[in-house]
């Protein structure tokens, strides 16, 4: 039987170029169940060496990082997938003619060109986004097989529901990953189109997606855009910057609509509540939400920090932005959508999550991706690129040691494959998770082994770290607060 390692990833994008592809068909949204079909979310495409050249010299990910063959190779047990109906203006921003427009999307975005079509055509997000949820559902508990081994994936609205497919697996022989919904951008509501958004229609439309079979279990407020809700940080680099224009509300605050959303979806009637994820929100905004937590009812609460995908960049805060332990800070990226010390505080306090990324350009600064040692052995290429990730959780133990707190129980893995990023080189796809783990076990074993530390229980084991943060933590957070309704919750 195809091995599980358990692994749980917090952010990936298994359906976006499946999904884009399947705009080649008529009727569009058609999730195959012929694995050889690009239009399958099952589809196999690991990256050739042309791609992985095209990956190191440009940073674009042509090939598919997350599909769900790749997921189970990997070992991943359990994934949250994000649908993400791509803001319109990725294809239609600063370039004019329509010919360049079009490539230069397609290229970039490796989504298909019928695909970009329709976004430069979108009117109104919504019903893309239910087209993403459908298509996760067509496939729902369809077996496949992989190297002789019964496989398939299953949607679950809860932690319940994950441990019955533990047992399951145990009789039935059927390696099944658990799939969580979540949402990448409230864009989805119809906002950030250039007109304003009609009050009635966006809280509809968010009732709706509280009501769906399987609602997501997190969503991220802001995105690459305007989304009239709140204000979102600076997030593209690279190729995508010289046709996109992010200016438009950057590094604002939240709206008077924005407030009316999160208030909805932190309504816990129902057993609907819906956690913000404050990945992409400015600083600013952050800064607003915590607060909002800090006043009742929400404080009596229990709320979650979570950052699904996310990264540290060494400062104190938003308002002192030094490096307060420069030996951890310094090869991180310093910029405002990386997490300051003081949030991590704050995450580990309200019993958070955070899932590191696995984008090379968020999670180092360009002088470290400068200095990063090169070597055409892929063992020495996987040893240099997995001290990048080594770097964060160091930087995160250090910080959350300095104020006393345990640190192991709040990280996580978000890798974003599949989203618009450059993943460590070495480690391509979801199957090359486990040499990940190997080798971040290396990096943490070396540091541990003469670490002085002002926590006696953060000196833990090399072997026990990576399985926190590949395993554990996820386990822990979801049978926490992916139920029914949240520990303290009055209504």
């Amino acid at each position: 039987m195809v091995n599980s390692n358990g692994y749980i990833d917090f952010h990936c994008h298994p359906s976006l170029k499946p999904f884009g592809k399947s705009f080649n068909t008529k009727p569009v949204g058609q999730n195959s169940g012929d694995r050889r079909r690009k239009r399958s979310i099952w589809h196999y495409d690991p990256p050739s060496l042309f791609d992985k050249a095209l990956n190191y010299l440009s940073g674009l990910t042509k090939f598919s990082q997350s599909n769900f063959t790749a997921l189970t190779l990997g070992g991943v047990e359990v994934v949250c997938v994000s649908l993400y109906p791509l803001e319109k203006w990725f294809v239609r921003n600063r370039l004019k003619n329509e010919v360049i427009l079009d490539l230069a999307s397609n290229f970039a975005l490796g989504i298909g060109a019928k695909r970009v079509d329709h976004i430069q055509a979108f009117q109104e997000y919504f019903p893309d986004l239910l087209l993403q949820y459908e298509y996760y559902r067509q496939l729902d508990g369809k077996e496949f097989r992989i190297s002789g081994n019964r496989v398939r994936y299953k949607l679950v609205r809860n932690w319940d529901e994950i441990l019955e497919i533990r047992r399951e697996e145990d009789s039935s022989r059927i390696r099944t990953i658990a799939v969580i919904i979540s949402i990448e951008g409230l864009h989805v509501l119809n906002t950030g189109l250039n007109k304003e958004p009609g009050e009635a229609e966006v809280l509809q439309n968010l009732d709706q997606i509280r009501s769906w079979e399987y609602p997501p279990f997190f969503v991220t407020v802001a995105h690459h855009f305007w989304n009239h809700l709140c204000g979102h940080a600076p997030s593209l680099s690279g190729v995508i910057t010289k046709f996109t224009d992010q200016k438009e509300g950057l590094e604002t605050g939240f709206t008077a609509l924005g407030w009316k959303v999160l208030e909805r979806m932190l309504d816990s009637s129902g057993g609907k509540r819906i956690i913000p994820d404050i990945k992409h929100m400015s600083a600013r905004a952050r800064q607003e939400y915590y607060q909002f937590l800090e006043k009742s009812p929400w404080k009596e609460q229990n709320i979650p920090i979570i950052i699904s995908h996310g990264a540290c960049n060494g400062l104190r805060s938003h308002s002192d932005p030094v490096m307060a332990h420069p030996a951890s800070a310094t090869p991180l990226n310093q910029v405002s959508i990386n997490f300051y010390d003081e949030e991590l505080i704050r995450l580990v306090k309200s019993g958070g999550l955070i899932g590191l990324q696995l984008d090379e350009r968020r999670i180092a600064s360009k002088d470290t991706l400068k200095a990063t040692k090169k070597s055409i052995l892929r063992h020495k290429i996987m040893h240099y690129r997995s001290e990048l990730l080594w770097n964060q959780v160091r930087h995160i133990l250090t910080v959350l040691d300095a104020e006393g707190l345990f640190a192991w129980d709040c990280m996580a893995i978000g890798s974003d494959f599949d989203g618009i990023i450059d993943s460590l080189n070495g480690f391509w796809t979801a199957e090359e998770l486990p040499f990940l783990s190997d080798f971040l076990e290396r990096h943490a074993f070396n540091y541990m082994k003469d670490a002085k530390l002002k926590v006696p229980e953060n000196k833990i084991e090399a072997d026990e770290i990576v399985q926190r943060i590949f395993s554990a933590n996820g386990n822990n957070f979801l049978s926490k607060f992916f139920r029914q309704s949240f520990p303290g919750d009055n209504h």
